[in-house]
This record gives structure tokens, C-alpha cells and sequence, in this order.
């Protein structure tokens, strides 16, 4: 009798300033989630990084101690890095990805909540085709309206107009923005024609991850991620895959004040110098 293939899975979550019953509601959608993975796969120890950026840590491993048993049952390990800090997203990501030796690694934004299915069909889009390097899933938010994390290469036009126009000037730039964020693609099949995708769920070749050197940290928060997939892309192939579904509650730079705009700003002029200038 043969037996299955033993696959390995890593997953790191990066918080700062993280509402614990945000991150205990991620976790019990990733504890779902691996018992179905469990179910068709033969799995390895999964271990979960969760690092806490914030300057006074208050996410301690004590909160899932009524947890443990189940994490145990499911070869779920969670291992808590904090005390580095607001050093950026992907510094963060970047602390463990040394330590990896998994086969696929997931890195996640704290306000996600993954469906049963999720990492199984996460993985069998990986396992299917070894040229796939990044997978980007489906997405909606917490009113049920979809998210669009595949994007085009932007043009500065394009940023200014979804990040910081009125809405009342937004509608005369409706099909510029519905190409931006590819929301032509089709939810029957997966898709492979996709150029950049958003941080907030990325699963990745480990070893594709590791030999771009993870994320450039020059990228202290935006676009960070589409600087990754660009150079992932050089490696194989983006997929978005409907049936990778999650729930993500994030909202635009803009949105969010002073300081977020200025970062914004920032990390788009370093995104354009290294990437190339496209203003229309």
C-alpha cells in the first residue's frame, strides 16, 4: 500500500497593536482549516509564528491555553516572537523565514479568517503545478462585499485617483480602476495571469521565498507586497484561486490618517524608483 506524501506547511502572522479577539479568531479558523487539511493530507508539525510587533506586547501565549490540547491534537505549535518592536510588516515576516524548512508558507495579516477549505486548496494548487509560486485568494469582507487583492501594475494616476479621490470623482474612473484590480477575472477557474498580489494572504513556495531573500525591508508598510510578487514572479507563476476563500477586513491608506498617508506616499516613490515610473 503507498502511502501519501508528507507535505510541510509554516504560517507567520504579523500584529501590531492587535485586538486579542481578532487573532483567537484567526486562529480558530486556521484550527478548522488544518483538521481539513488533516483529513486528505498527511501533514507535517505545522508551526505558527506569531509576531507581535507592537512596543508593549500584550499578545502572550496563555491566551490559547484552553486551546493547547487541540493545537496539540492538530500538530499545531504556535511560537510567539515579540520584543523587536514596530520594525514593519515585512522585517517582521523576514524574521523567521530562515528558520523555515516547510514546503509552503502562509503569511497572513492579523484580520483574516480562513474558510475549511482554505489551506487544502491552497496546497493542491501548489502540488499540482511546481511552476506556481504565489497563491491569492478570493476575498471578501465584513459586510460579505469581495475584495480585489489581484492588481495590474499601477500607474501613479490610478494610486491617487482609489487611494485619495472623492467618490463623486471616482465614478468617472470606473473602468481604469475595475483593470487595476482585475475584476474581470473569472470565479469558475483559477487564473495565472496575475502580476501582483496583496500581503494580506500570500502562500508561497518556501524555497521560491527564501531565494528572493523574502521581503525587501527598504518597505517599512505598502507595497511591500506587490514589490515580493514582482520578484516571485520571476520565479514561476502568480494564481488567483477562487476556491481559496477568506474573510479580510482592511481598509485603504487613506482612510487611516496622516501618518499612513505619508508611509503610503514614501513607500510608493521607492516602489516606482526600483520597479519602474508608469504616471498614466
Amino acid at each position: 500500500m503507498q502511502t501519501k506524501p508528507i507535505t510541510s506547511l509554516s504560517i507567520g502572522i504579523v500584529c501590531y497593536n492587535s485586538p486579542l479577539d481578532q487573532i483567537i479568531s484567526l486562529i480558530d479558523s486556521l484550527i478548522v482549516s488544518v483538521r481539513c487539511l488533516r483529513q486528505n493530507c498527511a501533514v507535517s508539525v505545522i508551526p505558527i509564528f506569531l509576531i507581535d510587533n507592537s512596543e508593549e506586547p500584550g499578545l502572550v501565549l496563555e491566551s490559547f491555553a484552553d486551546k493547547q490540547r487541540l493545537l496539540d491534537d492538530l500538530k499545531m505549535e504556535i511560537r510567539h516572537l515579540s520584543g523587536q518592536g514596530n520594525i514593519g510588516y515585512g522585517r517582521a515576516h523576514n524574521l523567521m523565514l530562515h528558520k523555515l524548512e516547510s514546503d509552503f508558507h502562509l503569511m497572513l495579516n492579523a484580520d483574516v479568517i480562513l474558510e475549511n477549505e482554505t489551506l487544502l486548496n491552497a496546497i493542491n494548487m501548489m502540488t499540482q503545478d511546481h511552476d506556481v509560486k504565489l497563491v491569492s485568494p478570493h476575498t471578501i469582507d465584513q459586510e460579505g462585499e469581495k475584495q480585489y487583492l489581484c492588481k495590474r501594475y499601477p500607474s501613479v494616476l490610478t494610486l491617487l485617483i482609489r487611494g485619495f479621490f472623492p467618490v463623486t470623482l471616482k465614478k468617472y474612473f470606473v473602468n481604469r480602476l475595475a483593470d487595476y484590480e482585475m475584476r474581470g477575472l473569472t470565479e469558475a477557474e483559477v487564473s495565472d495571469n496575475v502580476k501582483l498580489v496583496s500581503g494580506c494572504f500570500m502562500f508561497a513556495d518556501t524555497r521560491a521565498l527564501q531565494t528572493i531573500g523574502g521581503f525587501d525591508e527598504s518597505f517599512f508598510l505598502y507595497f511591500e507586497d506587490f514589490d515580493l510578487s514582482l520578484r516571485m514572479g520571476r520565479l514561476g507563476k502568480l494564481l488567483y484561486a477562487p476556491n481559496v476563500r477568506i474573510m479580510h477586513s482592511g481598509g485603504f491608506a487613506a482612510r487611516k490618517g496622516f501618518w499612513h498617508v505619508k508611509v503610503f506616499i514614501t513607500s510608493g516613490y521607492r516602489f516606482f524608483n526600483k520597479h519602474g515610473w508608469l504616471f498614466f
